[in-house]
């Protein structure tokens, strides 16, 4: 047996050893309790906008009503019409609010974060991505800017059964690609009679504002389209730094542009062609030779001037009801007619692409269209039998830049592969239709 004294030693260690132990979890405990705590009373997270911390205000927003100016806005917020009128004195000449407040444009309020909510910044979203600050807090100042943007790269492709639109569609791709694409290929495909088993491949690059909201398509890279068997790739690519503009060329640095379009109407279709020898049966089978080409669009579709030019003539006349003529050089000049209304005015220099009017049934016309006509020479022809001028090639100081260039993008193109199956879709009318591009 141990002694006595031995024994009371020994209970008296283990005592001491229980109650470390306890002091120990206590202070564990204690220190987890703290930890929660300070996750608790952690700060939020703050959120900043048009380059200020909106915690720090309350804050309103809304858009632009009927009958809304700077001052009513301001006045309803409690700003006396003096302070009102000393802002708009010191921020017009960097934003006129008393003109360029348009209807339906959102605005925020960044008022003072108490019970008087007194507003201390105005800031007006004329566009996603530009913003017009003016700031009277302190000091009065206005300022533009813009929110920061993402580009995205991203890729499709697929084959055709019947059009691109719905191919797109099906994949989930914006229409927009589509159009673009049929811009790209505007001189050299004819999008409305695409082929079956026709294919495409695109690298494109989707824009995003504060890196979550979209804000479309912001260019194509690169495009490969195989119609009727036959490739035609397409490169954007820079050929003036100083003015910064860019086009579309082949892989052989020829560009795809022409001097005209082939139609001045996105995805129409032509319901009478140039003939001098047609006859109508509403005037007797009589030969009235039509010296145009008729595009038939819905009412209100934009018609494009196909080349470059200045507008010679802009008005209503007899049968060719609203109309705009264009003269391009001392070669060229084309006319639209049949406008619902006219965009251009006499004197106006329009480029390539530029809305000159819409389709509209003015004049002599038994549905929506544009009749293009067109002179070379000032007698007037057929465009689609015309040798037209291409556009300014590559010079010869870039085009090994650009061969280079495009390399990479030709080995990323080929390295895209085709759905498995071709899509099925319906026809490219009812697709447009459903687009309400025709009728």
């Amino acid at each position: 047996m141990e002694p006595t004294g031995i024994r009371r030693l020994g209970k008296k260690y283990l005592i001491l050893a229980i109650c470390c132990i306890y002091l120990f979890n206590c202070k564990e405990d204690v220190e987890n309790e703290n930890n929660i705590d300070k996750a608790l009373i952690e700060e939020p997270e703050q959120i900043y906008e048009f380059g200020f911390n909106l915690e720090d205000y309350v804050v309103k927003r809304d858009t632009i009503q009927n009958g809304d100016t700077f001052g009513k806005i301001l006045e309803r917020h409690n700003i006396p019409y003096p302070k009102i009128f000393e802002i708009t004195q010191k921020a017009k000449d960097t934003f006129d609010v008393g003109r360029n407040l348009q209807l339906g444009k959102p605005y925020t309020l960044l008022c003072s974060n108490d019970s008087l909510q007194k507003p201390k910044c105005f800031i007006y979203q004329p566009t996603k991505e530009r913003y017009v600050v003016i700031d009277f807090q302190d000091s009065i100042k206005a300022y533009t800017s813009y929110k920061p943007i993402k580009y995205i790269e991203k890729t499709a492709s697929g084959v055709i059964t019947s059009n691109i639109s719905q191919s797109m569609d099906d994949q989930g791709k914006p229409f927009m690609l589509a159009l673009k694409m049929s811009d790209i290929y505007a001189w050299t495909i004819d999008f409305s009679r695409l082929q079956k088993n026709d294919k495409f491949k695109v690298i494109y690059t989707e824009k995003y504002i504060d890196d979550s909201i979209y804000a479309g398509i912001h260019q194509i890279k690169a495009a490969y389209f195989e119609h009727n068997k036959k490739p035609f790739y397409a490169f954007e690519f820079e050929t003036d730094t100083v003015l910064g503009i860019r086009d579309y060329f082949s892989e052989e640095a020829k560009n795809l542009r022409r001097a005209f379009l082939k139609s001045p109407v996105s995805f129409s279709r032509i319901s009478s062609r140039y003939n001098l020898k047609r006859r109508i049966a509403l005037y007797g089978n009589r030969v009235r030779p039509h010296k145009g080409t008729d595009f038939a669009a819905k009412r209100g579709t934009p018609i494009m001037a196909t080349a470059n030019g200045t507008v010679i003539e802009s008005a209503k006349r007899g049968g060719n009801g609203n109309y705009v003529k264009v003269k391009h050089n001392d070669t060229y000049t084309t006319q639209y007619l049949h406008m619902s209304k006219r965009k251009a005015k006499v004197g106006d220099f329009v480029k390539q692409g530029d809305v000159i009017g819409y389709v509209g049934m003015t004049g002599n016309t038994s549905g929506p269209h544009v009749c293009y006509r067109f002179w070379k020479n000032g007698k007037q022809v057929d465009p689609f039998k015309q040798k037209l001028p291409e556009a300014k090639p590559i010079s010869d100081s870039l085009k090994t830049k650009f061969l280079k260039y495009i390399k990479p993008l030709k080995v990323q193109l080929e390295s895209i592969g085709y759905p498995k199956k071709p899509i099925k879709s319906d026809s490219l009318k009812i697709k447009l239709k459903e687009q309400k591009l025709i009728t």
